[in-house]
């Protein structure tokens, strides 16, 4: 009983840390494969006595090799490898779809046909987005969490909840606000995600924007303002003012704020005036906004 408990205990403080996936089907003692492979490097490697030519060892070698690798029919069952793309093939298929989308529906459908960033494989579902499409104003996270990757919609957890407060506090909520983020797939045990996933999942979210075309654009996080900001500096002195985003799929600029991220704010709550501040100054803009939306 008492070894359940530790057992207990230990898989617990795993998810914590954020091992909550399992890769293999069955566990591997990477001890004895580290033991094998000290033995096999500790034997001599075989070489071709007395080698009449360089040639002839080449060839001596080339044909073992060929003896030991495996021969395929044409009609073996076993499938060849999958193409791996390359950055520059992905970011290119990201935005050869992302730009062909038409509609909200449409660019749904062509993030989940897209391959090319290596997140997708290791998450749940693909999280697009949530809340009314036709609002004037858009909130643009990081990354899903467990929760909104189980769920498969943003903000959904903790954070999640927290957001929904906020938006309650300035008279919205998730019908007349639309939330998405930067990366549609949740990074393994949440890490930070790697420039190269950020810059193959811009596209979408960059076509989504315009799709939205909304009167505000609000940034939740330091990732979400700098990338589509594209600046250097962090949420601090990001926050508090105002921004012009544009993109070649807008009419024209739209205003964007950087506020803090709810997960900060669970962490720092000192920080929670600020983020008021912010936010009353973007119900201010808010009441200022066109009541018939321009047509992009």
């Amino acid at each position: 009983m008492n070894a359940d408990a530790d057992l207990t205990k230990l898989l617990l403080w795993q998810m914590e840390a954020g091992a909550d996936e399992a890769v293999l089907d069955h566990p591997v003692n990477h001890y004895h494969a580290q033991a094998g492979q000290r033995q096999c490097q500790a034997s001599p490697p075989q070489i071709l006595k007395n080698p009449t030519k360089s040639g002839d060892m080449a060839r001596g070698i080339n044909k073992g090799r060929a003896a030991a690798m495996p021969r395929l029919s044409p009609d073996s069952d076993v499938a060849p490898p999958p193409r791996l793309h390359t950055t520059d093939e992905a970011m290119h298929d990201a935005r050869s779809l992302a730009h062909s989308a038409e509609s909200m529906e449409e660019l749904a459908e062509k993030l989940c046909s897209f391959e090319g960033c290596s997140l997708k494989k290791t998450a749940t579902n693909t999280v697009f987005g949530d809340g009314n499409p036709e609002s004037l104003i858009m909130f643009v996270g990081e990354a899903p969490g467990a929760d909104e990757d189980r769920l498969g919609r943003p903000f959904v957890g903790v954070s999640g909840q927290l957001l929904d407060r906020m938006l309650a506090a300035i008279s919205l909520d998730r019908d007349s606000a639309y939330i998405s983020n930067i990366l549609p797939w949740r990074p393994p045990g949440n890490r930070n995600p790697t420039p190269d996933e950020i810059l193959l999942c811009l596209p979408f979210v960059e076509r989504q924007i315009e799709l939205v075309a909304p009167y505000i654009l609000v940034l939740v996080g330091g990732t979400a303002a700098k990338t589509l900001l594209g600046r250097k500096e962090g949420i601090m002195k990001l926050r508090g003012q105002w921004f012009d985003y544009a993109s070649p799929g807008l009419n024209c600029p739209v205003k964007a704020r950087a506020v803090f991220h709810p997960a900060y704010l669970l962490r720092s709550p000192a920080q929670k005036q600020k983020a008021w501040q912010d936010l009353l100054e973007i119900r201010s803009e808010m009441s200022v906004a066109p009541v018939r939306r321009i047509s992009y």
